[in-house]
Order: structure tokens, then C-alpha cells, then sequence
């Protein structure tokens, strides 16, 4: 209930403007009661409106720049474009076509690739094509930088940590400022403590593509409560709440056991905003019906077409949660997890003035990046 204020692109503390330069604002903006919330952060997005980030094609960027300009209507600020399990030549291909940038008019701002694959584990490839699965074989860290050809602009890469050899990988990724995430995997809990202990901070897609929790051995699931996290680190975990993906009790267990690691992801895919039948995910066909999307032929979900506001309405309706914490899931704590919760993912003075305007039941009216406003509701047509 108070003013929120903006400056070239920044949250302004007012104090400094009313004392020290006796200024006032030079535009007032009537938020008419909406609820103003940091811009969500969609660290998981395979693609969507047309476009799959992992098909090689020459105008690759021109799919990136259509889907970051639809996704300000979802709310979504920044986010990491995400290939899924490749060949070589693919990554090859499309990695120096991502840049990071800002955001702005154009569209949400881009904060580096999320690289799911090709190091997991077979029997958890859920709609990751297996002739393309690599292992770290004798060069280890050298395999990968071979397989992806640059880590320019890589953000996140998702790993089975309990390859051979995935230690070190997961050591030099983390020297590299690079987060490790933990998915499609068949870990026991030992060698997912282990990887964190090296340095892991995150785990792809909670419950889906890993081993069941099971009470003598709760693999991944089990670092939500483990005591062998190194002290002042912090595991998130990132879910796909779309009612599809985990059941609502599911949902509620994983956020009652580690609330403030909870990341909502909507790993959407090229079919997120289409109409239902077949489209890419990567090397592969998957068919949508209704929320649902499977590998064509098959009962293997692959990816989602939820959005990310859709999300964050099921998060709060399934679990009870307050406003706050389904919105937190989506803004703040994927900034903590890739450490740039100075900036982004907040409304404190002096980060970036990336905010949404929502109704009470959390349906995005405005959207605003840098102080700008890059998308609002067309109140004509309703």
C-alpha cells in the first residue's frame, strides 16, 4: 500500500530525492489497487509460440527474440532459453547465436542458456533422445567442452551426477560461475550430497525424470532435508506446477519440507501458446492435448505448455501459500539460485526496475522491464 519508485531503469529509494535533492516525480502512475510484484524469472524454457530452441535453424535468433517478446504477457522478466539433449553439431550451431542482454521492449531479457543434456542417465531420459547421450569418458571436462563447443553464454547445465567422473565436471563448471543443476538421474542420496558438496546448487524438474522417493534411500528428493549440505549453501529445486507434471500433494510435500528452495519453472516447450496436435521438442515429436504433451505414440511427458502465470495461480491454489511465496518462487528465488538477487527478482532499492502489476487472483495486467512498460492488458476487447 505504499508508492513504488523509479528511476533510469532502477528502484529508487525516495529518501535520497525528497532530502538531499528535494525532488518530487515527474510522472505518477495510478496502479488502481493491483498487486506489484518483482517479474518472474523462467530458468527452464525449452521454447514455445512455434519455436524449439534446440532445432537448428538459420534464424534461430529471430525465434528467441519472438518468444522473449511473448512471454512479457506471462509475466516472465528474464529467462534461460533451454536445449534439451542434442547432437554436438546442434550445440554447436545455436550456442553462439544466444547472447545475454537486457530486456526492454523487445522483449524479456536473456540471462544465458540452460544446457539439460546429454550428460544423464538413460533410464531417466524421460524425452531426451538416447542415441544422443554421452557419458564422461576419458577427458571428463574436456568431453563436455567438446560436446558444447563454448560455455560463452551458458547459465545452467543439467547433469546425472552419478556419472563417472561427473565430480570434477561439476567442480570446474562452479569455477566457471556456472550453476549445476542435478536431473534425469538415477542418483542414490550418497552421490547427490556428493555433487553438492562440489559445488551443485540446483535440481531440474523436482519428482519428474528421477528415481521415486523411497524412506531407505530418497535420492535427489532427499537433499530438500538433507543434513549434509555445506553450511551457508542452499539447494533449490525447481518444479513444473501445472497440475500435469506433480500432484498437487506432491507439490505441497516438496514445499513444506524446503520452502525457499522452491523454483517454479513452466519447461515449456515450442507448443506453449498453440493450438492442440504435433510439434518439436528438439530431435523429437511430441503431440499436445489439452496440458498434456507426450512424445508422440507414447505416454512420455516431455516438457510443458503451461505459462509461467499459470504456474504461479496452481503453486498458490495447491499448496495454501500466501501471495508473497507463490510469487517469490517465481522472481526471487531463481535470481538467488543464479546469484543475482542484487539486481533482480525483488523490489529493493537500487536493482532493476523489472515489475509486474497483477489483479488479486494473479493474473498479470502490466509488465514493465527497466521502468518501462513493455506489455499491458488489452482492457478494450474484454
Amino acid at each position: 500500500r505504499e508508492d513504488l519508485w523509479v528511476r533510469e531503469g532502477k528502484i529508487l529509494n525516495p529518501e535520497k530525492l525528497f532530502f538531499d535533492e528535494k525532488g518530487s516525480a515527474d510522472i505518477q502512475l495510478d496502479c488502481k489497487d493491483s498487486i506489484i510484484a518483482p517479474g518472474f524469472i523462467d530458468v527452464q524454457i525449452n521454447g514455445g509460440f512455434g519455436v524449439d530452441f534446440s532445432l537448428a535453424t538459420d534464424d534461430f535468433k529471430s525465434g528467441i527474440d519472438l518468444v522473449s517478446q511473448k512471454i512479457l504477457s506471462h509475466g516472465v522478466t528474464s529467462f534461460c532459453p533451454t536445449l534439451v539433449t542434442s547432437p554436438p553439431a546442434v550445440y554447436h550451431q545455436l550456442l553462439p547465436q544466444i547472447s545475454i542482454r537486457n530486456g526492454g521492449i523487445h522483449g524479456a531479457g536473456i540471462l544465458g542458456a540452460h544446457l539439460e543434456g546429454p550428460f544423464i542417465s538413460k533410464e531417466k531420459k524421460g524425452a531426451h533422445p538416447e542415441h544422443c547421450l554421452r557419458t564422461f569418458e576419458a577427458g571428463a571436462f574436456q568431453d563436455l567442452l567438446a560436446t558444447y563447443g563454448s560455455l560463452d553464454c551458458v547459465r545452467i547445465v543439467t547433469l546425472a551426477p552419478e556419472m563417472k567422473r561427473s565430480s570434477e565436471v561439476i567442480r570446474e563448471l562452479t569455477k566457471q560461475g556456472i550453476c549445476v543443476s542435478l536431473g534425469h538421474s538415477v542418483a542414490n542420496l550418497s552421490q547427490a550430497e556428493e555433487a553438492v558438496q562440489h559445488g551443485a546448487t540446483f535440481i531440474t524438474h523436482l519428482f519428474n525424470a528421477m528415481l521415486p522417493f523411497h524412506h531407505r534411500d530418497p535420492g535427489i528428493v532427499g537433499l530438500l532435508t538433507s543434513d549434509k549440505i555445506p553450511a551457508g549453501r542452499r539447494v533449490f529445486y525447481g518444479m513444473i506446477s501445472d497440475g500435469i507434471h506433480t500432484n498437487p500433494a506432491a507439490l505441497r510435500i516438496a514445499h513444506r519440507a524446503h520452502p525457499k528452495g522452491l523454483v517454479l519453472v513452466t519447461d515449456a516447450i515450442a507448443g506453449m501458446g498453440l493450438a492442440p496436435g504435433r510439434h518439436t521438442l528438439g530431435q523429437q515429436v511430441v503431440e499436445i492435448d489439452g496440458l498434456n504433451t507426450y512424445i508422440a505414440g507414447t505416454k512420455t511427458l516431455s516438457g510443458s505448455v503451461a505459462t509461467m502465470d499459470t504456474c504461479v495461480r496452481h503453486f498458490q491454489e495447491a499448496t495454501g501459500c500466501s501471495v508473497e511465496t507463490a510469487l517469490e518462487a517465481a522472481s526471487l528465488h531463481p535470481a538467488q539460485l543464479l546469484g543475482i538477487e542484487h539486481k533482480k527478482g525483488t523490489l529493493n532499492y537500487d536493482s532493476d526496475a523489472d515489475f509486474l502489476l497483477l489483479n488479486d487472483d494473479l493474473y498479470v495486467q502490466a509488465t514493465y522491464i527497466a521502468g518501462k512498460e513493455v506489455w499491458r492488458q488489452d482492457v478494450s476487447g474484454m
